[in-house]
């Protein structure tokens, strides 16, 4: 595994961990709200948002995975064209340098 992909690992799991950590803390937010509940009850309804909200994270990071995918390669592309187009315009600036070196030089032996 190369240090890049373990960096992104190390990250992906550090931001799931803060993820979970923010439905545990919103889920005792929700149950502070319904004091009612005995504490079987509370653990369940932390359980069941705790598991909705990683879901809904879940789809959510999976989205952004395929956007940041699609996006990446509409850029690339983009940058391709980019790039052939310098390239394209920096050889005909030099073809026509040449051209005028040339026909500057003929001009001078000519005379």
């Amino acid at each position: 595994m190369s240090t890049e992909a373990a960096v992104n690992e190390i990250e992906g799991f550090l931001l799931w961990e803060a993820e979970k950590d923010r439905a545990r803390t919103r889920a005792d937010a929700f149950c502070a709200g319904l004091p009612w509940l005995t504490d079987s009850q509370r653990r369940e309804v932390e359980l069941r948002y705790r598991q909705d909200h990683g879901d809904v994270s879940r789809a959510y990071l999976q989205r952004i995975a395929t956007r940041s995918t699609a996006l990446r390669a509409e850029y690339e592309g983009v940058y391709r064209v980019l790039r052939r187009r310098l390239v394209t315009g920096f050889l005909m600036g030099t073809v026509a340098v040449v051209m005028l070196v040339t026909v500057a030089a003929v001009g001078l032996t000519a005379s």
